[in-house]
């Protein structure tokens, strides 16, 4: 998210473009029969209206040079499946949570860790995270699942929370009050555009759901692991 190169689409399209093929030209060559590819949701887009998720079958609105890359890859996977029989998955998460997150992630909980009050008490938006026990759970379900092959999944923990909502939950996890002052959300966007922090409001206040149904009734897939469940483990290692 801090892209400091001339240009960031060709840094990417070196590894998720080009490195991936790369391995999956070897993998078809060796006699492998199955690529799983972890693409992304960014390959939807950056956000959905409030109730209406991405699907598996939505046309691919990639905005930025990382999803631009990871899109790229997916329809040369796609390509060498029909070249050589050999048979793609293809998986796009939203943000992946478990022991050891980093990123926004990782931010919130320091923030959360501190007690710090924090102005999020009133936000009303959806979106759809993975536990990382639950993505891997679906990548052994289409390790072999016959009707896998040559697909598109999206993966979520089936329910979508709030900020508001996912903030106490961390905070109920790691045993700790959630301080969170209710502000408007409109009085949030308003400061962040005036600051220069408009990607930053988006996330934390806008909208992005996941309709995980195509890999429940293809693959009669669950996720294992509630929200609640997943944000528990994320600290139990360091609590270990």
């Amino acid at each position: 998210m801090k892209d400091e190169v001339a240009d960031p689409l060709a840094e990417y399209r070196k590894v998720n473009v080009e490195g991936t093929l790369n391995l999956a030209r070897q993998a078809a060559k060796a006699g492998i029969k199955r690529f799983i590819f972890i693409s992304s949701i960014k390959v939807n887009g950056e956000q959905t209206p409030l109730g209406k998720p991405f699907t598996a079958e939505d046309a691919p609105a990639p905005e930025d040079a990382y999803g631009i890359s990871k899109w790229e890859a997916e329809q040369g996977l796609m390509q060498l499946a029909a070249e050589t029989g050999m048979k793609v998955v293809i998986i796009r998460p939203p943000l992946v949570y478990g022991p050891g997150v980093k990123g926004n992630f990782a931010s919130m909980i320091k923030l959360v860790e501190k007690g710090l009050p924090l102005p999020l008490g009133a936000i009303h938006n959806k979106r759809t995270l993975v536990a990382l026990d639950n993505l891997v759970d679906l990548i052994v379900t289409c390790i072999d699942h016959p009707a896998a092959a040559n697909q598109v999944f999206l993966v979520g923990d089936g329910e979508g929370l709030s900020t508001t909502e996912l903030l106490r939950g961390v905070a109920s996890a790691m045993g700790k009050p959630a301080r969170l002052i209710p502000v408007p959300a409109g009085l949030l966007q308003f400061g962040a555009t005036v600051l220069g922090k408009k990607a930053v409001a988006q996330r934390l206040l806008g909208s992005l759901q996941v309709d995980i149904s195509k890999a429940r009734e293809l693959l009669g897939w669950t996720p294992p692991l509630t929200v609640e469940e997943g944000l528990k483990r994320c600290f139990e290692t360091k609590k270990d």
